[in-house]
C-alpha cells in the first residue's frame, strides 16, 4: 500500500448558495465557458448534475439572446 496518502482536498463549491443561475447572470456563466466558447465538464467545474443541466440550459438561453457568443474565434 501507498504510506504517502494525501488528505483528500476540500474544494470550494463554484456556485455559491446566494448566486442564482440564469441565463441573465452573465458573469456567472462566463465561469463555465471556455476561451473557445464551449460549455466545459461538470468535471472541470465541480458542478452536481443538476447544477451543469442548468447551467448548459442557461449558456445556451444566453447565446440565443446574444449575450453571450457562440464562439470567441476571430477569423
Amino acid at each position: 500500500m501507498n504510506k504517502f496518502r494525501r488528505p483528500p482536498r476540500r474544494r470550494s463549491p463554484s456556485i455559491r448558495y446566494d448566486e442564482n443561475v440564469d441565463y441573465k447572470n452573465v458573469s456567472l456563466l462566463r465561469r463555465f465557458v471556455s476561451e473557445q466558447g464551449k460549455i466545459l465538464s461538470k468535471r472541470i467545474n465541480r458542478l452536481t448534475s443538476k447544477q451543469q443541466r442548468l447551467v448548459a440550459t442557461a449558456v445556451k438561453r444566453a447565446r440565443i439572446l446574444a449575450l453571450l457568443p457562440f464562439s470567441n474565434n476571430e477569423n
